[in-house]
């Protein structure tokens, strides 16, 4: 399996099942390896002086679509469980789960949709959401991942920019009235005959599916199901020979902080294989796995690490409820018995906050995944402490890559699991380059980050211009990530190139400031924005939600910086908030974005550099 074979891996892990499994033949000045604790890995072939990795592999890439995926999932473990939402009472096998995607995807083409056509889902985490994920796919359908809280102006842009023929969603969920919002769109679905009509502002769109109660003018899911006849499944059988698995199968929209959102296609290829790979990397292969996932699944996280996993992996997967709720998540590893966990650093950061965190029984935890943000090192310990996580496992990509391209080892040392986000993927390249020139940087200077992979996107749909910025000619997707690369091909992630802070010309990178503010005892967690300065052009300021019953001042965060960061890092400005709005992701929201731009840096240039500020959810929100 290893031409090459490292005398650290004489005696392999049984912990890995092969010795050299996503390995870098290609990295940089070789030394000993003495700082990792992962025995699987390989001595480096080839040593460069130059920020470049390739995740060299004896695993081949897999060559099938979705459906094929899913189909050899059900035939290999037709009576284990595949699928618990716990919210919706719904409980499904792998041989369950195939029976009912081929009755949707047979339906979906009763009604008329057929290979290359566009279907949105729009809705939080239920039943329906999966099972339409793997019918859109099995029957040549384009899945449209639309954001459930989009609202109006999103929603149109969105449907009009893909072409959509079909949206499934729920009556409402929560404050969201889903149909009320697309009757105000297309206001033709008051009148459409067996849930069919034409809409003047949108012409592709002709039907509407709704999961839960019955509407005028939609088709209900049920009867999608039964529509499917023996010539529809014949059909559905026919078209497995004619689907490539480099046909696009998805389409997720990237955030519009920068303007209108942009729709990123991938393919089968695409996510068949990053979710493999993922998959082998967090040791899906060799163990059972029952995983909580509060994690949405119109993100890649959701739909393709948890999503594609399953099928790929036969994992189980927990759905604890269809919106993110901190005490259901903790109930469900529980009841559930979950060994793996799914979630974001914020997510888990509300997990440990909950006051009665100690009542639950969290004794069948033994891994967890996190990505999406930088998980500070501070919560990685508490995680290990309070949550049983022994080994907690940081992955880092993008939308764009389907989505991961840098991964840990589950049994990386702390050093690695809280200062970088893992090691290259299978089959992926990265480099780093300088900013201005393009040029590689040297082995561990910082620079922006470009990924060359299998899960690179095909395209941002109908949109060419933004794909030529993305991607260049000779396949390498910019991420707008500072980044700086390791000789064992691990990665640090810096920040944001559009978020870097410029003080008095010193480049300063809000991460690695909040990731020390994390270490302060009092602070729950920390986010560090730039606000406009006169005389240093910007300043920084530390936007801190504090541990519930704790009380602190500016001080006393400034007298915690001084001499444990340099005297540019310090903030400037301190800000305590109640609450930072979330995406549906579990990400700090947009509209957190809008304000530390625009009204908290017009706020900040009126108050004195002495005073502490407190800025209660209802202000964020006004």
């Amino acid at each position: 399996l290893c031409s090459n074979p490292s005398p650290l891996c004489s005696n392999p892990s049984p912990l890995c099942s092969n010795p050299c499994l996503s390995v870098p033949t290609h990295v940089s000045l070789f030394q000993p390896m003495s700082l990792y604790s992962n025995p699987c890995l390989s001595v480096p072939t080839h040593v460069s002086l130059f920020s470049y990795v390739h995740g060299a592999s004896s695993v081949s890439l897999l060559g099938q679509t979705v459906g094929q995926s899913l189909q050899a999932a059900a035939d290999c473990w037709p009576h284990r469980e595949a699928l618990v939402f716990l919210q919706d009472g719904v409980r499904k096998t792998f041989s369950q789960f195939q029976e009912d995607v081929d009755q949707a995807a047979a339906g979906l083409l009763a009604l008329g949709l057929k290979r290359g056509d566009r279907l949105g889902v729009w809705g939080p985490n239920t039943y329906h959401w999966i099972l339409f994920q793997f019918a859109t796919a099995k029957a040549g359908i384009i899945l449209v991942s639309i954001n459930p809280a989009y609202q109006l102006k999103e929603l149109e842009y969105t449907l009009r920019k893909v072409q959509c023929k079909a949206v499934m969603c729920p009556t409402q969920f929560k404050t969201q009235r889903f149909c009320d919002m697309l009757r105000q769109i297309c206001p033709e679905m008051e009148t459409a005959e067996s849930g069919v009509f034409t809409s003047s502002r949108l012409p592709d769109l002709c039907m509407v599916i709704v999961t839960d109660s019955r509407q005028t003018g939609t088709v209900h899911v049920e009867d999608v199901m039964q529509a499917g006849s023996r010539k529809h499944h014949q059909e559905l059988q026919d078209l497995q020979t004619k689907l490539s698995f480099d046909d696009p199968i998805n389409i997720q929209f990237t955030s519009g902080t920068t303007g209108s959102p942009k729709g990123a296609t991938l393919s089968h290829h695409n996510i068949v294989n990053n979710a493999y790979f993922v998959g082998l990397r967090l040791g899906f292969d060799w163990r059972p796995i029952r995983a909580c996932v509060p994690v949405p699944l119109y993100h890649c996280i959701g739909s393709v690490i948890g999503g594609m996993c399953m099928a790929l992996h036969g994992i189980t997967l927990v759905f604890p409820s269809a919106g993110y709720d901190s005490r259901a998540n903790l109930e469900a590893i529980q009841n559930e018995r979950c060994n793996f966990l799914y979630g974001t650093p914020t997510m888990y950061i509300d997990m440990l906050g909950q006051p009665d965190l100690h009542k639950y029984d969290l004794s069948s935890v033994e891994s967890g995944f996190t990505g999406g943000s930088l998980c500070p090192p501070e919560v990685m310990r508490k995680l290990k402490t309070d949550m049983n996580v022994k080994d907690m496992i940081i992955g880092y990509g993008t939308t764009e890559n389907s989505p991961a391209a840098f991964v840990g080892f589950p049994r990386d040392n702390e050093e690695l699991k809280t200062e970088t986000v893992g090691c290259i993927l299978n089959h992926a390249e990265a480099k780093v380059v300088d900013v201005s020139s393009g040029e590689v940087v040297p082995l561990g200077d910082p620079g922006e980050l470009l990924i060359r992979a299998y899960s690179v996107m095909l395209e941002y749909w109908d949109d060419s211009d933004k794909t030529n910025e993305a991607i260049s000619k000779d396949r390498w997707y910019r991420t707008g990530d500072i980044a700086s690369l390791d000789r064992f091909g691990y990665c640090r992630i810096v920040g944001r190139i559009k978020d870097m802070i410029i003080r008095g010309g010193e480049n300063i990178y809000p991460a690695e400031i909040e990731q020390f503010l994390h270490t302060h005892p009092k602070v729950q967690e920390a986010q560090v924005i730039g606000v406009r300065d006169e005389r240093m052009g910007e300043q920084v300021c530390a936007c801190i939600r504090l541990t519930e019953g704790q009380d602190c001042s500016r001080e006393e965060i400034r007298d915690f910086c001084k001499g444990q960061i340099s005297h540019f890092k310090i903030p400037h400005y301190v800000v305590f908030v109640d609450i930072f709005p979330l995406t549906g992701s579990g990400k700090v929201g947009w509209l957190y974005d809008n304000i530390k731009q625009i009204r908290l840096s017009r706020l900040m240039i009126l108050i004195p550099a002495q005073t502490t500020v407190v800025i209660t959810c209802v202000f964020l929100l006004s």
